[in-house]
């Protein structure tokens, strides 16, 4: 019967179905390919044909029907599906299956005002031949199914009212390359095109949505972080809250410093008012946040940060519980507690907490960051002043109160303000971190603005990317992949505009990176180590330490070349520490791995000629790059061989890699026992990380009595985070799927992830 059937040409003529025709395009998708059935794909698509149906719509049955059959018994019907996909999405780009020569397609979307007009005024057409030579379209191959939705929602320059997609992915990655590096000199550029190219189609680089998604278009904002503090003044709460629409406006994630906001019930004019408190204020920034979609390409998200001392803590803490009513709630931003030694030792002891407004107690706020001897000298001379407004609580309860909210929404982050300022790259005395940002992995010194063109102000951005743990034979590799991530990191800095006056001036001054790691439990279970035993405490010692040394190594390169960041001098690198220097010393007892490489030689290096950025490294969630480089996600334990991932193009299913070979050396989230093992390997990753990493906190309470997370559980875990030195706390997943799941919200949402 369906030999009857009619479809419908692109062209809109009519003709008799071809199944051969069909039959042929699947074979090819099935080539090399294990364990997949080319009738199995036809059977499931033939029940959905239709007379006249479309031939662009027989294309996506076909790649739904093999999508649809993706298994852990047939994970490569994850490459059939994608194979298809790429047939199609070429189709739709190109109108053949053989992409465009690289200059006429340049020029072409030059013409239309997709692509930035630089790239034809800075290359040449014979430096445009040569780097076509070098593409290899066939590396679209080596995508999965999940890798090509997103490159399709995400990536890829499109018209998302008409759903036109313009190009192919080894086209991006081509693109990319060429905008990073067209400021290098004419006999080098090519050489550096070409091979960051190939560490980004081969996968061993992962690069973060804005980069994907924007660069070479005429839109050049490319940070994935911004992280903006307000003062206390009227004046600077609405230069904060421009400076967010601006920013979210382009694709960043923002966090947001609102710690110094006094209190309610605050005297204003010499007591002619009084003072709303804090919730307006975190209304007016949550309306900034949500009143741009990130050029289509996600929704904004912002993480607002306070001290657990606040007098309004109470209150904070609730904001997004969804208890209460719309006036005491501002449900629609995330939130991060900042603590301090002091705070954990009065929970220890037994004893109280005092909660202040921070413009009544002078300098109380700003020692909290730069100085944790002056803090707490302050903060109980305070305590013992009457004159002071304060409140005072037990601290367990107040512990409490944080551990239960964190739980019950999952989103209530941690930031240990002293270890971002003990074990940094900033001297705190001049540039203390003061605040991180949506996904709890950026710690960057910021001031707060006066007005939206304020000179004086700082706003701190960060530059993501990923090494793909999973994609290295040996850590030698990591030197020449950091030499590259760092010079077109760097490179990017230049290259990109600055809507906020404030941003533009930190980012010149520190030259701020973050570069990161995914993959990582495909890099356990490859090397048969695991996440909760401690087999993987030396792994992850050397992994990291190479990590950091090679990325140092090559800024200080930079700096002989091109000259160090100009507020070099404000970072503790300057003073001869490094992060082998200022670690928490309790990670020696569940790790006693050595050092390896030439820390020596290197401090010397940077005393003498610097390094061309303050911050190298960030280790980020990488929840959308993870699926374009088929990794796991980030440092996160996966939740299952098959993950399922619901997003508007449908949902996609994506295996882990190897699954077949390594199925018994993966742990699963689930399977972990506690987070104890979890907490060890980030605390031996952070020694060496020069900003934060985002970690979460997991639990099962089947594995409780009463099916009940005990709250000296999770105070413990609060506890031993702080004791091994981890910086900052992001997720608290519960198993039970109805609280905290990664859900396409926070990071993803707003840009900081990759």
């Amino acid at each position: 019967m369906q030999q009857d059937l009619m479809v419908t040409k692109r062209d809109g003529r009519r003709e008799a179905i071809d199944l051969e025709k069909i039959h042929r395009v699947i074979i090819w998708a099935a080539e090399g390919l294990e364990n997949v059935s080319v009738s199995q794909v036809e059977l499931r698509a033939h029940l959905q044909f239709y007379d006249g149906i479309k031939t662009s719509d027989i294309h996506e049955t076909l790649i739904k029907s093999a999508a649809d059959l993706i298994s852990e018994d047939a994970p490569d019907y994850q490459y059939l599906a994608a194979h298809l996909a790429i047939f199609h999405l070429r189709k739709r780009a190109f109108g053949s299956f053989e992409p465009p020569h690289l200059y006429d397609h340049v020029v072409k979307l030059v013409e239309e005002k997709r692509y930035d007009p630089h790239l034809l005024t800075d290359y040449s057409r014979e430096e445009f031949e040569a780097l076509n030579a070098h593409l290899d379209h066939s590396r679209d191959m080596n995508f999965s199914y999940a890798a090509v939705k997103q490159l399709e929602g995400k990536y890829l320059v499109q018209n998302r009212v008409t759903n036109e997609v313009f190009e192919s992915p080894q086209l991006l990655y081509m693109l990319v390359a060429a905008c990073l590096f067209s400021g290098y000199p004419k006999e080098t550029r090519l050489g550096y095109v070409k091979r960051f190219y190939d560490a980004c189609s081969l996968f061993k680089l992962s690069l973060p949505t804005p980069i994907m998604a924007g660069v070479r278009t005429p839109t050049r904002q490319f940070s994935s972080c911004v992280l903006i503090e307000t003062g206390d003044s009227l004046d600077s709460i609405n230069a904060t809250a421009s400076a967010i629409v601006k920013y979210v406006s382009q694709r960043a994630g923002i966090g947001i410093n609102a710690g110094r906001i006094r209190a309610l019930g605050s005297p204003i004019r010499n007591g002619e008012a009084f003072h709303t408190g804090c919730i307006p204020f975190y209304k007016h920034f949550q309306t900034a946040v949500k009143s741009c979609s990130q050029g289509g390409v996600r929704g904004g998200a912002a993480t607002l940060f306070y001290p657990l001392w606040h007098l309004e803590v109470e209150s904070l803490l609730v904001l997004k519980n969804n208890r209460g009513v719309e006036e005491n709630r501002v449900r629609h931003i995330d939130y991060g507690v900042q603590l301090n030694k002091l705070m954990y030792q009065r929970l220890i002891k037994g004893g109280n907490i005092t909660l202040f407004s921070p413009h009544e107690v002078p300098g109380l706020y700003d020692a909290f960051f730069a100085d944790q001897d002056e803090f707490e000298r302050l903060y109980e001379k305070y305590e013992q002043d009457p004159s002071i407004r304060k409140k005072t609580l037990k601290a367990v309860e107040l512990f409490g109160l944080l551990a239960s909210e964190r739980a019950s929404t999952g989103r209530i982050y941690i930031q240990n303000v002293d270890h971002c300022n003990t074990h940094s790259p900033f001297d705190p005395k001049v540039a203390p971190v003061k605040q991180s940002n949506l996904c709890l992995e950026i710690a960057l010194p910021t001031k707060p603005l006066n007005d939206v063109n304020d000179p004086e102000g700082e706003i701190a951005l960060c530059t993501l990317s990923a090494f793909n743990l999973g994609a290295l034979e040996n850590l030698d590799e990591l030197e020449e992949l950091a030499d590259l991530i760092v010079r077109a990191l760097d490179s990017l800095l230049d290259y990109q505009d600055y809507p906020v006056p404030a941003a533009r001036n930190a980012t010149m001054a520190r030259r701020t990176l973050g570069v990161g790691v995914t993959n990582f439990a495909y890099y356990l279970a490859k090397h048969g180590t695991r996440y909760s035993d401690g087999s993987a405490n030396g792994l992850v010692h050397r992994t990291f330490e190479a990590i950091q040394y090679y990325l140092l190594k090559a800024s200080n390169q930079l700096a002989k070349e091109l000259g160090k960041c100009p507020k070099f001098n404000e970072t503790t690198y300057a003073q001869g520490l490094l992060p082998i220097d200022t670690y928490k010393r309790d990670i020696d007892e569940f790790c006693n791995e050595p050092l390896h490489y030439f820390w020596e030689t290197l401090r010397e290096d940077i005393r003498e000629f610097g390094l061309r950025n303050s911050t190298l490294t960030a280790l980020m969630p990488c929840e959308t790059s993870s699926q374009i480089t088929n990794s796991t996600n980030g440092i996160e334990p996966p939740r299952g061989y098959v993950s399922v991932k619901s997003s508007k193009d449908g949902v996609m299913k994506q295996v882990v890699p190897e699954f077949l070979q390594l199925r018994d050396q993966y742990e699963l989230l689930w399977s972990i026992p506690n987070n104890e093992g979890y907490l060890q390997l980030v605390a031996i990753m952070q020694k060496f990380v020069d900003q934060s990493i985002s970690a979460n906190t997991n639990y099962d309470p089947s594995k409780f009595p009463g099916d009940k997370v005990p709250m000296k559980q999770l105070l413990k875990d609060l506890l031993t985070a702080y004791k091994y030195g981890v910086k900052t706390l992001y997720y608290h997943n519960t198993r039970d799927g109805a609280k905290a799941q990664h859900d396409d919200m926070g990071c993803e949402s707003g840009a900081c992830k990759l």
